[in-house]
This record gives C-alpha cells, sequence and structure tokens, in this order.
C-alpha cells in the first residue's frame, strides 16, 4: 500500500493453482469490484492466467483499509467456497 500525493492505493493479487481457478475467482469478485464503495475506487486486472488482481484508490487511509478488508473478505469467502464444494461428493446426472 503506498500514499502518493493524489491519495491511497493498495494491490491485492490471488494466485490461483489454474487458469480456470482464477477465472472463477475473478467471475465471483466482478460484481463486487463494479459496485461502488464510498470514495473508493477499484479495477479488477488479470495480469496473467493464474492471477486476479484487485487495486483499490482512495483519498484517505481510513476508506481504503474499509474497502481492502472487503474486497479479502469476499476473497475468502469465495476460496472457501470453492473448497467446500471440491469436497463434495459428485451427484450423478439426473435421470430423464
Amino acid at each position: 500500500m503506498s500514499a502518493p500525493s493524489e491519495g491511497w492505493t493498495a494491490r491485492v493479487r490471488a494466485h490461483r493453482p489454474d487458469a480456470a481457478a482464477a477465472e472463477r475467482l475473478s467471475q465471483v469478485l466482478g460484481p463486487e469490484v463494479e459496485r461502488e464503495i464510498p470514495r473508493c475506487r477499484a479495477v479488477l486486472n488479470r495480469p496473467d492466467p493464474r492471477t486476479v488482481e484487485i487495486e483499490v484508490t482512495a483519498a484517505e487511509s481510513g476508506a481504503i483499509r474499509a474497502a481492502m478488508n472487503a474486497y479479502l473478505g469476499w476473497i475468502r469467502l469465495a476460496l472457501d467456497a470453492e473448497g467446500v464444494a471440491e469436497r463434495l461428493p459428485a451427484r450423478p446426472a439426473p435421470a430423464d
């Protein structure tokens, strides 16, 4: 996190085991990045196929702290949900 003269910038990167996992995370976080968080601006980036990055800028340190807490929480929720889904037994296809 840095505090240039125009405000604060923070970046968080999530490295996933493969491109498909990164794409799922990107799709889950996309709507959250598009939501308006007061006094902040966020951008979702894909620096490489297995990485998802969120860059947040804000004029005030309190605003960027709150936004980063929200984004980190959403990332944790998405990763936890994916972990639970991976442990579920496969269901047979419905019979026609």
